[in-house]
């Protein structure tokens, strides 16, 4: 009998709070079907708990608590979540100005100048020779990997790894002219 009333107090507590805590939440979520969900979690965790709570817990304030929580938990996230999409947006438009500010400062003469063509050759020389002649076989001469391990008698990772490793040595000799050589070199 006193889980019949229970159940009966519970349903009388639910009937008279649910419509008012929905729009209590919608009022902060501004969905409606999320501002359901979290009355309807509160009302759950509420009758999951009712024994362990003490008799001096005010029910409609308990679960209105649990839901105030709930919206702080959502709005907060959002929050989280507009902060990355603004900073991803930035990054993009960053990204996009330095490509306009490196395609308006990009000259075609200087790009194939006898400068240009001294720092590479320089970079080159200071590469060791095996690694030099892997990756003149490879980007100036044309050959795939495969290729240039079928001919230089080595593993396909030890080609990456050399390929690699001169490519790094370009970056740093070409750091200043890195954005526009890129397209050059890795085509």
């Amino acid at each position: 009998m006193e889980r019949y009333s229970d159940i009966q107090a519970f349903n009388q507590l639910f009937n008279e709070y649910y419509s008012r805590f929905v729009r209590f939440a919608e009022g902060y979520v501004k969905e409606i079907p999320v501002a359901e969900d979290f009355a309807s979690e509160a009302f759950t965790n509420y009758w999951e708990n009712r024994e362990r709570l003490s008799m001096e817990t005010n029910p409609p304030a308990y679960i209105l608590t649990i839901i105030k929580n709930k919206c702080l938990n959502h709005l907060q996230h959002q929050q989280i979540r507009q902060r990355v999409t603004e900073e991803l947006r930035n990054h993009s438009e960053w990204a996009l100005q330095t490509k306009i500010s490196t395609l308006e400062a990009c000259n075609p003469d200087f790009l194939f100048s006898e400068e240009i063509e001294r720092i590479i050759s320089t970079a080159l020389n200071k590469l060791p020779v095996k690694t030099r002649q892997i990756f003149i076989l490879n980007r100036f001469q044309g050959f795939s990997y495969k290729e240039v391990a079928e001919k230089m008698n080595l593993s396909l990772k030890a080609i990456e790894f050399h390929i690699s490793k001169a490519l790094s040595q370009l970056r740093l000799s070409l750091k200043d002219f890195l954005v526009i050589l890129f397209f050059i070199l890795i085509s």
